[in-house]
């Protein structure tokens, strides 16, 4: 799990490029809305939000923010989502929707008033782990199967095939690829495609290394094979997704596992 905060006072538009990653997110915002500017879901194009919830997404999410607006990110692995929404995941799937709908309006609206009220990052930090802590001590956590096969998979940064993971876990494929659906909300061949493209854009290379080097290192076919990544993934060219990435005003957002606390002041 990892928190990234947020604060803008009177800022021009910031432009940024969430990534497909194993992570699903939790906005929580007071001030100026983020805009959604383009997703896959096209009904969630022009849409503001001051929270959200957003599934795992198998294509990249443009946002903007600009103005007055302060604000808080909590990326969840697949697994501390499942605990933590007690939901199906395939619901959230590629898509958005208003935590209040799934944590219920009043948690959702006690937590913004306890952020908002309190001055001091570390402060707001300690809240978010005392209500995140009591809301995961009363939901059951995910399946020792999906568990297992997550981290094997992640593991292996996406280089393990389904016929692999079900010979690991002794279940059959079918079962497994539901199981994945219920409690993370994509299929093991889905996920393992989002992990070997994490890995290609966060090697230090990929800021100005070859991409045909960085292809062969992470398990692409050729340099064409990672070009088509990008342009399905990013909705970008390996060249235009660095070039964005190095332009001052942009953010791209690869959340990763691992206990993070950022602040970022625009």
């Amino acid at each position: 799990m990892s928190y990234t905060g947020y604060l803008m006072h009177g800022a021009p538009p910031r432009h940024k490029l969430s990534i497909p990653a194993t992570t699903v997110s939790l906005l929580l915002s007071w001030g100026d809305p983020v805009r959604v500017l383009a997703t896959r879901n096209e009904a969630l194009a022009g849409t503001r939000w001051e929270a959200a919830l957003i599934g795992l997404h198998t294509t990249a999410v443009s946002t903007e923010v600009s103005g007055t607006a302060q604000g808080v990110q909590i990326d969840f692995t697949p697994m501390g989502a499942y605990s933590m929404l007690g939901l199906p995941m395939w619901h959230l799937a590629d898509t958005m929707v208003d935590p209040a709908d799934v944590l219920g309006r009043t948690w959702v609206n006690q937590l913004v008033g306890r952020l908002a009220q309190t001055s001091e990052w570390a402060r707001r930090w300690k809240v978010l782990d005392e209500a995140i802590a009591r809301r995961l001590a009363v939901r059951p956590g995910p399946s020792p199967v999906v568990a297992e096969a997550w981290h094997r998979l992640s593991a292996s940064g996406g280089t393990m095939t389904v016929g692999d993971l079900s010979a690991a876990t002794g279940r059959c494929r079918r079962r497994l690829e539901a199981l994945f659906r219920d409690q993370i909300g994509l299929p093991p061949k889905r996920l393992a495609r989002i992990l070997r493209f994490q890995r290609v854009i966060t090697m230090p290379q990929a800021i100005d290394g070859n991409w045909a080097e960085i292809a062969a290192l992470c398990g692409y076919h050729d340099q064409s094979h990672l070009s088509r990544e990008f342009r399905s993934l990013t909705g970008l060219t390996a060249n235009q997704f660095r070039r964005f990435a190095n332009q001052p005003g942009n953010t791209t957002a690869l959340p990763v596992n691992g206990r993070i606390v950022s602040l970022r002041i625009c």
